[in-house]
């Protein structure tokens, strides 16, 4: 496979635009029940392939367009705007089946979701209705967010220049989850007072530049490459004041939803390296000589650990619901005390998700076998993934601030990783 191909992963060269329109019209959701059966409907599709496929080492642009023509991406559109606006716990539940199924094109919507959730909360009217009307009709957001080599994740060097009706914004990104294939690009740019926008540009506009050089051992198909910004202008129709959801006095859930998106990805790899666990002890593993039993599936152990981790599965689909109902609550009523309330939720469900994604696909090879080793299967992707994703922001911070707040009633930091 030649490297002359920009969609081969980590080519390192700039990849050019989506085609717009695309061949396949979006479809528009209307209701979460709908939502929840064409994921399901998509997963299972998704997963028939997903192994050869992430070892094709060549971005999924065709899946990546199916799922995205199948309307998912719109759903947490607000109804005043056309969207099927439903809860969060709901699109808790499409991440995670369709995270079982790949979790590199699963995580791709994560930023775009996120975008709506900013837009929701910080856009203007005419903002809302021009870009909720982009997204229903099929439009993708892929995100330009962090950057290499600052202090921490929010010291931000890219900067926002306002020159009449627009803004110039100049800086390197990277870690850019769904650029790629984007047909939007939020960008968080800092003024000269050091506060913080979101400027959503046009993948083709003048100046911008994304790069295929994601070289990371999971999640390599995600399209998380470098975002090369040298003047590009945005209209300032399409600045949002992003600073405005962490006010203290005032805040919105932004954060938790960002967060919600993360755990429910991670609780998606673990649902399907169970998965694949439970079909190779029941179709390939032998049972150990000492347990003399006829099948793998028979051995007292494996059920033991088995059960266990099923366990603790639903654990996570039933912290994942109550962080999506405690978000929805925030969404409805932003407050110092429901945006906390929803941070909290989600934190403690993202512990649970993150060490669960470890765990299950460490576990997957520990009973399945020396078998479940062979290339062939490229189960490892799973651990490659979960290891990966569940880098995004330290867990062990998650259980500092649910303590400190239960202890002490601290709320937790206003910003994008808490």
């Amino acid at each position: 496979m030649s490297l002359s191909n920009p969609f081969v992963v980590g080519s390192g060269l700039p990849v050019p635009p989506p085609l717009w329109p695309r061949t396949t019209p979006t479809a528009r959701i209307e209701t979460d029940a709908e939502a929840i059966r064409i994921a399901q409907d998509l997963a299972s599709h998704l997963k028939q392939n997903a192994a050869a496929r992430e070892q094709s080492n060549v971005f999924p642009l065709e899946e990546l367009d199916l799922y995205s023509s199948s309307g998912l991406w719109g759903i947490t559109v607000p109804r005043s705007y056309g969207g099927a606006g439903v809860s969060y716990s709901t699109l808790g539940k499409v991440v995670q089946l369709i995270a079982a199924a790949d979790g590199a094109l699963a995580q791709i919507a994560q930023n775009h979701w996120a975008a709506v959730a900013v837009i929701a909360s910080c856009g203007t009217e005419s903002q809302k209705a021009e870009l909720f009307g982009l997204i229903l009709d099929g439009k993708r957001c892929g995100n330009a967010f962090s950057e290499r080599g600052n202090k921490t994740v929010t010291d931000l060097k890219t900067q926002l220049v306002r020159e009449g009706d627009h803004v110039s914004i100049t800086g390197k990104k990277y870690y850019c989850t769904g650029a790629l294939a984007a047909d939007l690009v939020p960008i968080v740019a800092v003024d000269d007072q050091g506060v913080a926008w979101l400027a959503i540009a046009d993948r083709n506009t003048e100046g911008l530049t994304v790069l295929n050089d994601w070289s990371a051992f999971g999640q390599r198909q995600t399209g998380s490459g470098t975002v090369l910004l040298e003047n590009v202008k945005v209209p300032l129709t399409r600045v949002l004041p992003a600073w405005k959801a962490y006010l203290p006095d005032n805040p919105r859930p932004d954060s938790a939803i960002s967060q919600f998106i993360q755990a429910s990805i991670d609780g998606g790899i673990a649902q399907g390296a169970l998965e694949e666990t439970v079909s190779f002890v029941n179709t390939r593993t032998r049972a150990w000589i000492d347990s003399h039993q006829d099948h793998a599936h028979e051995d007292p152990y494996t059920r033991h650990i088995l059960g266990g981790l099923f366990a603790r599965l639903s654990a996570c689909r039933a912290l994942l619901d109550v962080a999506g109902q405690t978000i929805d609550a925030a969404v409805a009523h932003p407050t110092p005390d429901t945006v906390a309330s929803a941070q909290i939720a989600t934190a403690e469900a993202k512990i649970f998700t993150t060490e669960l994604a470890i765990d299950a696909t460490n576990r997957l090879f520990e009973l399945a076998g020396t078998a479940a080793t062979d290339t062939r299967y490229n189960l490892d992707r799973y651990w490659r993934n979960a290891r990966t994703h569940t880098l995004h922001d330290p867990v062990r911070w998650k259980y500092a601030i649910v303590g400190d707040y239960y202890l002490n009633g601290t709320f937790p930091p206003l910003h994008a990783w808490s």
